[in-house]
This record gives structure tokens, C-alpha cells and sequence, in this order.
């Protein structure tokens, strides 16, 4: 009678499969790809208005977001009207164009309180962001 450890040591140990490991692997992987997001500024869901006639803008933009409870974002980060207008005066956002990203929920007035601040800054191009309608 054969038992199962001198089995083994008789014929070798069994081999690994590494093709199923692998397989498993770029299953993985591909589902992570997939569910990651590659999209600008992910984080802060703004629906933009639409519009019949648009410009696409090309340059790199300091970007202001005002989501539809009329929270505003400097480049990703929340900041109050008061801490945007110190941010924009210390660096060197006066050179660059400035895009607002706001939400079509969100009050008018904090958008021309936005665009205004700009403006007194010395900020030349201002664009406000939006989805062509086609």
C-alpha cells in the first residue's frame, strides 16, 4: 500500500500552474482600469449649461469651479471669496487665462461675484466653461 506522502516523494512534488495566476491578474487589472476614472477633476460634478455657439479654449487654465450649492473651488481645493482673491493676487494666476466651471444650478450673483473678483485683480481672460449643444 502506497500512501499519499511517499507518493509524492517518489514522483516529485506537483507542479504549479501559473497560466490560471495570470489569467487572474489581467482580470484584475482590467477591471481596475476600467473602473478607475480618467476625467478632469472628478471629484466635483458640475453640470454645465448648454449652449448653441462655443470657442474651445486651449490654454492651460487656472480653473474655478462653483458647484449648484454655490461652493467654490480653486484648482480642486474648496476656498471662500476671500481666500480665492488671495490666492489669485499671490501667485501667478494673473498671466494665465481663468475658466469658471459652474454648475447651471448655481446663483448668478456668486458667478459675477467670481467674475468681478477677477476682474479687479487684473485677470484679462476670463472663460466660462460650458457643453455645446448639438
Amino acid at each position: 500500500m502506497k500512501f499519499k506522502r511517499h507518493n509524492e516523494l517518489e514522483y516529485g512534488l506537483r507542479p504549479i500552474h501559473i497560466a490560471p495566476m495570470i489569467d487572474c491578474f489581467f482580470l484584475l487589472l482590467i477591471f481596475f482600469m476600467f473602473a478607475s476614472s480618467f476625467t478632469f477633476q472628478s471629484s466635483i460634478n458640475v453640470k454645465l449649461p448648454k449652449v448653441v455657439t462655443s470657442d474651445m479654449v486651449q490654454d492651460q487654465n487656472v480653473v474655478v469651479t462653483i458647484t449648484g450649492e454655490n461652493v467654490i473651488y480653486l484648482n480642486g481645493t474648496v476656498v471662500t471669496l476671500k481666500e480665492l482673491s488671495r490666492k489669485l493676487q499671490e501667485s501667478d494666476h494673473q498671466t494665465r487665462p481663468l475658466l469658471i466651471r459652474s454648475d447651471r444650478r448655481a446663483s448668478v450673483g456668486r458667478v459675477v461675484d467670481v467674475w468681478d473678483l477677477c476682474r479687479n485683480l487684473g485677470i484679462e481672460r476670463i472663460h466660462i466653461a460650458t457643453n455645446q449643444d448639438l
